[in-house]
């Protein structure tokens, strides 16, 4: 029952994330961390790194290199942080730090806040991304607040293109600091079809549902996603 449980929330966020371009670790992170911890954060990057792949080869003529050579030179040191951070916190904390770090996705999410992709914001958001999803896989909101304003298609290649980098970048130092072994591949094996799956069913419906509609949607499932896992640590 928690394999059926684990690949329908890889499902709904792999449709998420291939439909507005992040939120797969934000939807599938706090409740695969109820079902196993060993799901967060190695096998979770695992599925957003091969997501990655197929979104930013989907949309490659649309990806700004010169852009994004900033936040991937901001997602190193911010890598190797949020490595350095799973050797100091039990998985109780990591529970209240992975919860914490959906809250304020979504309020970032839903505030007015404008920002530009400039140079300096992007190095900041990059370092943000590698410290938030090396620690808890969920790295995608510091780019996605950058990119909202963008059009839809942008911000789908772009986001797609960081993550392909920065997943790398978080599985080698979780390999690092002992964080992903065999185990969290093997882990991994049964949410790949879920992940490919939501990717092409996104493709085939995504002009068929409202782009606001379906951000307002999953940003509720995180919020009560997130709201269980901070209780979780307190209760």
């Amino acid at each position: 029952m928690e394999i059926v449980i684990a690949v329908a929330v890889i499902f709904v966020g792999s449709y998420v994330q291939s439909s507005i371009g992040f939120g797969l670790a934000i939807i599938a992170a706090p409740v695969l961390f109820f079902i196993d911890p060993v799901y967060v954060p190695a096998p979770i990057t695992i599925s957003a790194f091969t997501l990655s792949l197929a979104n930013a080869a989907k949309h490659w003529h649309s990806i700004s290199f010169e852009g994004l050579k900033f936040a991937i030179i901001g997602r190193i040191p911010g890598t190797i942080a949020g490595g350095l951070l799973l050797f100091w916190i039990g998985q109780e904390q990591l529970a209240l730090w992975l919860g914490i770090s959906v809250i304020v996705a979504v309020l970032l999410s839903f505030s007015n806040v404008v920002l530009k992709p400039t140079p300096s914001a992007l190095l900041s958001a990059g370092f943000l991304s590698g410290f938030m999803g090396t620690s808890t896989s969920i790295g995608g909101p510091p780019m996605a607040l950058l990119y909202q304003h963008e059009e839809n298609d942008f911000i789908r290649a772009n986001m797609a293109a960081f993550f392909c980098v920065s997943c790398l970048m978080s599985l080698i130092m979780l390999a690092i600091v002992g964080e992903f072994g065999m185990e969290h591949v093997l882990t991994s094996l049964p949410l790949m079809p879920a992940t490919l799956l939501g990717y092409w069913v996104a493709m085939k419906t995504l002009h068929r549902i409202s782009h606001q509609n379906l951000r307002h949607f999953s940003l509720l499932i995180c919020a009560i996603a997130g709201s269980a896992a901070v209780a979780s640590y307190w209760f």
